[in-house]
């Protein structure tokens, strides 16, 4: 006799696929046209289906619908999604990317996450009743780091196709992948100033000595109390343990995974042991390995999965391999990815925090003050102040500008404050300080989250009304060959028909080399079969071409 199995998992399958079903009949539109991406639709249906709405997906009610294991399922998803997109974002930059652009890098990841730190901790202090200058430095640090995954969409997605110079689409890239990943140093700095700050009752609650008890904040499920001390074991134990464990250990467990798969995997195409689709997959299972071994260690998994992509693609064979391999499995698991979490995060956005003025001080009027002042002041500031140190990769102002301005945060935000909600005691159970922090970081961190996926979001469709009203021109340099793998596959954004067999598309991003004088110049009599086809002669303005075309 058929039964009606309304369970939890067909529900999430059948509303994951149905939208995935949906979104694919018009993604043409939907990305290409109205540049739109997957994380403003999906949020919204995460939004319309949730707990709040129609009640179809509430991660409550999953698995053992336990008491709190939301969070740990927050944490589980945003560790997944971010730490595979890292990989695929490191393999894709330029070989020896962050080696060439180490002076850049360094000041994106030093000075100017830094002042980015200090200008959210001051807009937070000017915004949220009830928090301290330590507990508004600790929510600054979970949305300091530019997110990877919305930083991707601006750096790859179509727009930039016609729009954004190489140089800067590439630090665009790069940075936001090593940021999210760099946060650790920020967010632990102040956490360790809470717990070792000399307060009445410091260290009362604790056992064991205070290196065990201060080696407890790398995990993430530690019940850690006030430890006392002062500022000077803070700084000790900071240095120790974040710098020394949590960053160098996650660096070096990322080259060494990252190079030895590209030594294994060229080992193994030398003897023609790897298929494709093996091939194209190492990426996504260096993530999902390194999310595993690394949080099983306390290290910082992000980090190690971004710095793993990097390496894998050392000397630039990996990226040239999967071109000429026609990748389209990177870029699924990326989308498929960027379905589940912006969905999953869609739904448990907490709606009933965000208005609360007889607890945390929180009303609408203060979180939308918050969301423009963090547009305004989080990171524009900060790279005008830097833009001219590194003249290789931001032009002008105008450059400037775009790269201060799209510097979205979303799951990477989501991630960080999931993590410190285990560093802190449970809502009530600490001194003051503790209890407002704990309560105000979720439904502020949330917030600002989904401000900047809906400004951010809209901004690319508003900029891109913008630049066809005045008229401006798409990037028609570094021409690349692509196959078309089907007549009625549509013209890639800023490309021309080539012939019936390809499209030559400009300004692409993946490139194996680093520089262009290292890209062999194709001849022309060889690149231009028919000089007769009149639409194939309009495309020759780029003479440059990978040597891994596609």
């Amino acid at each position: 006799m058929p039964n009606l199995d309304v369970s939890e998992l067909n529900t999430v399958l059948a509303v994951l696929g149905a939208f995935i079903l949906l979104y694919g009949i018009i993604s043409v539109l939907i990305k290409s046209r109205w540049f739109l991406g997957e994380a403003l639709p999906a949020v919204v249906i995460g939004i319309i289906l949730g707990p709040i709405a129609a009640k179809f997906l509430d991660s409550s009610r999953w698995g053992s619908a336990a008491e709190g294991q939301t969070s740990d399922i927050t944490l589980g998803m945003a560790r997944v999604v971010i730490g595979v997109q890292l990989v695929i974002a490191g393999f894709q930059l330029p070989a020896k990317y962050n080696l060439h652009r180490w002076k850049e890098m360094a000041l994106c990841l030093l000075p100017i996450m830094t002042i980015m730190w200090l200008c959210t901790t001051l807009c937070l202090l000017a915004s949220v009743p009830n928090i301290t200058l330590l507990a508004a430095l600790v929510i600054g640090s979970c949305v300091t780091c530019t997110d990877p995954i919305l930083s991707q969409a601006i750096a790859k997605g179509p727009f930039a196709d016609k729009f954004v110079p190489r140089h800067l689409r590439e630090i665009i890239s790069s940075e936001a992948g090593a940021n999210d990943g760099f946060g650790f140093p920020f967010l632990m700095l102040a956490v360790y100033l809470i717990r070792h700050a000399d307060v009445p009752g410091a260290g009362v609650h604790s056992t064991g000595t205070v290196h065990e008890r201060a080696a407890q904040l790398v995990t993430r499920a530690g019940d850690v109390g006030r430890l006392g001390g002062g500022v000077g074991v803070a700084l000790k134990n900071w240095f120790v343990e974040t710098w020394l464990y949590i960053v160098l250990m996650s660096v070096v467990i990322g080259a060494i995974v990252g190079y030895s798969s590209c030594l294994a995997l060229k080992f193994a195409l030398r003897r023609k042991w790897v298929d494709s689709e093996s091939y194209l997959l190492y990426p996504t299972a260096i993530g999902l390995w390194l999310v595993g071994i690394c949080g099983m260690l306390g290290t910082d998994d992000l980090l190690a999965c971004f710095v793993a992509g990097n390496a894998m693609n050392w000397d630039g064979e990996y990226l040239a391999e999967t071109l000429e391999r026609h990748d389209e499995v990177n870029s699924c698991m990326d989308v498929l990815l960027n379905f589940g979490g912006f969905m999953y995060i869609g739904t448990i956005i907490p709606w009933s925090e965000f208005h609360q003025p007889e607890t945390t001080g929180l009303t609408y009027g203060r979180l939308i003050g918050l969301g423009v002042l963090v547009l305004l002041f989080r990171r524009i500031p900060a790279i005008f102040m830097s833009y001219k140190f590194m003249p290789k990769v931001v032009k002008d102002w105008k450059e400037a500008m775009f790269m201060g301005y799209f510097g979205p945060i979303g799951i990477g935000a989501v991630f960080y404050v999931e993590h410190t909600r285990h560093l802190f005691p449970e809502l009530g159970e600490g001194d003051a300080e503790e209890t407002n922090l704990v309560r105000v970081m979720i439904p502020v961190v949330y917030w600002l989250v989904l401000f900047s996926i809906v400004v951010h979001g809209l901004s690319i469709p508003s900029l891109n009304v913008i630049y066809n009203y005045y008229g401006v021109q798409p990037i028609i340099e570094d021409a690349v060959e692509l196959p078309r793998k089907s007549m009625r596959a549509p013209t890639p954004v800023n490309a021309a028909v080539g012939d019936r067999d390809t499209f030559i598309a400009y300004n692409r991003f993946s490139r194996p080399v680093f520089d262009n004088v290292d890209l062999p110049v194709a001849n022309d009599k060889q690149m231009y079969a028919s000089d007769s086809d009149e639409n194939f002669q309009k495309t020759r303005v780029g003479k440059r071409y990978s040597r891994a075309m596609v």
